[in-house]
């Protein structure tokens, strides 16, 4: 039979094996153009190679856009979360914090929008056969704001530093059974080789715009980041206030050319409400995040535009297993089954939204596995399963924080619960307060029995699957202990193929649906709204804003 795509086979000829089975799944139409882009740069295949492939291949697919141009020159305010205490690339973990360290730092690798890798600070990455040891090949010429260039001493150094469990680091959470310290070598000044405590197929989404700390500091960072906010980023500090904003100027020396914005300010708020003032007010050009409630209005002003991504954004509604009155499955599952979920997004989100299924795997991930039997309300199933368990309701404190929607999703869960006898009181408490010192033991969000917390947006599940629900993740605060779960998503994470991973992850979701440790209802669209005649702006769902192509008009 006659080959139909004989302009690939020389191009197969020179990849290896991980490499041609991902081509071979593109061309037998297993995976579409999206995962193909997605998964091949993730295994370090170039764009310009990937999309000679898959034009060939599929020839109607397009190339990204291009960035915004404008008016150089320009001061661009933006309205940001207020930094939840200090900013430190090791330990940060809010929302406002890890904003204000984005726009000074830059990551190896960039998490796109549309979930596909592209270089950063590294310029390729390629895996072993097994995907056990990664290369990365580092970008030349980079100077930090202090004047030093950029090196592998550097990278070893930053992902050490995240890696070492000395270090109370946030990141801990992608590191942890994944990269040890000591395991990163520097080949030469320009590769870095990472050596994994086990095969694993997504890891340069580890070393991306994912991994929220891991901006690449000077080896020799003393964790005095708010004195100096060195980093290689296209912004430089001009002021920092706490709790009150910030200001950079734009880095002439950026590796990565001109620089639109001579000046970007941040002011930091406390809610969203405020934010939305002072943009329908003039006194703001971009919002970095809004939820639809409490800004419905700017979804019609026709002097605002907004910015819409997909995400895999949502709250972690968490029952702790361990103890009463959720150590018993049934009375989980009652629980879950009283939310109405398509409700809950009309309500909340208009729309703007998916539906989730009590597992991590978010409807925008191509290995989530849409066999799996979508949890609806159901009264009589929760009624029965009270009863088999032996309960005929009891009280309990949900916990969490005063953000965006979650108050009034925490009212909507209280409501739903009452249908079943569980009367839900209510402690909300700003977010430094739930979170405390982000640590079991001292934590209302690790500790508290039943909590609920945010989650950003990730560009593969991994983190998602392994942090919060694995025996000894990071971030378990359902305290969920499940031998079968952890060596579904050990086999999980070091797949490549993404017909397998799918087929591990009808298993995992149909595990989860049974034991429900946590109740995923919904993941919601990443929304950044701008002042008509403002361009450029450059949102991802990590939560970053990209600013250096901004143009106020």
């Amino acid at each position: 039979m006659r080959n139909p795509f004989p302009l690939i086979d020389p191009v197969r000829r020179r990849q290896g094996p991980r490499e041609n089975q991902l081509i071979g799944e593109f061309i037998a139409g297993q995976i579409g153009r999206r995962g193909f882009l997605r998964r091949g740069s993730a295994l370090g295949l170039g764009w310009p190679l990937l999309a000679a492939i898959a034009g060939a291949i599929d020839p109607l697919g397009t190339l990204p856009a291009r960035a915004a141009t404008g008016k150089a020159g320009t001061t661009i305010r933006v309205g940001s979360p207020m930094p939840a205490g200090a900013i430190d690339p090791v330990t940060v973990g809010d929302a406002g914090g890890l904003l204000m360290l984005q726009q000074v730092g830059e990551f190896l690798v960039f998490d796109q929008p549309n979930l596909r890798l592209a270089p950063m600070l590294a310029t390729a990455w390629k895996p072993n056969h097994d995907g056990s040891v990664w290369t990365f090949t580092l970008r030349k010429g980079v100077t930090f704001h202090s004047g030093g260039m950029m090196t592998a001493k550097d990278v070893v150094a930053t992902i050490e530093r995240l890696a070492d469990p000395r270090n109370a680091s946030n990141a801990l959470s992608v590191f942890k059974g994944v990269l040890s310290p000591g395991n990163i070598e520097k080949i030469d000044d320009y590769t870095v080789a990472f050596h994994l405590d086990a095969p694993h197929g997504n890891f340069p989404y580890y070393l991306s715009s994912d991994n929220y700390n891991a901006i690449i500091l000077p080896a020799d960072y003393k964790g005095d980041f708010e004195k100096t906010w060195d980093g290689t980023g296209p912004f430089q500090i001009e002021k920092y206030t706490s709790k009150v904003g910030a200001s950079f100027i734009a880095n002439a020396n950026w590796w990565g050319g001109r620089v639109l914005p001579a000046r970007t300010e941040f002011s930091f708020f406390a809610g969203q409400q405020p934010q939305v003032l002072a943009l329908e007010g003039g006194d703001l050009d971009v919002i970095s995040q809004i939820v639809v409630q409490g800004a419905e209005g700017l979804l019609t002003d026709r002097r605002m535009s907004i910015i819409r991504l997909e995400a895999a954004i949502h709250r972690q509604v968490h029952m702790r297993c361990d103890i009463p009155p959720f150590n018993d499955q049934r009375v989980r599952r009652a629980l879950a089954l009283t939310l109405d979920r398509p409700a809950i997004i009309q309500g909340l989100f208009r729309g703007l939204a998916d539906l989730g299924n009590d597992s991590p795997f978010a409807p925008v991930y191509p290995s989530a596995n849409r066999d799996v039997p979508q949890r609806r309300k159901n009264i009589a199933e929760a009624k029965a399963l009270m009863q088999a368990a032996g309960s005929r309701g009891f009280p309990v404190t949900l916990t969490t924080e005063h953000l965006l929607e979650m108050p009034d999703y925490a009212v909507l869960i209280q409501n739903a619960a009452r249908e079943i006898g569980i009367d839900v009181r209510l402690k909300v408490e700003p977010p430094a307060a739930y979170y405390g010192s982000a640590a079991f033991g001292k934590s209302d969000w690790l500790d508290s029995p039943f909590g609920m917390t945010d989650y950003g947006h990730r560009g593969v599940p991994d983190v998602l699957l392994t942090a919060p629900l694995t025996t000894h993740g990071t971030w378990n605060a359902a305290h969920f202990r499940n031998p079968e779960y952890d060596r579904l998503v050990a086999e999980f994470v070091a797949e490549v193929a993404l017909d397998s991973q799918r087929r591990i992850a009808a298993r995992i979701e149909q595990l989860l649906l049974t034991e429900t440790p946590i109740i995923f209802a919904y993941f919601y669209d990443y929304l950044t709204a701008t002042r008509k005649g403002v361009t450029g702006v450059a949102p991802t769902a990590n939560g970053e804003l990209y600013l250096q192509s901004a143009s106020a008009g």
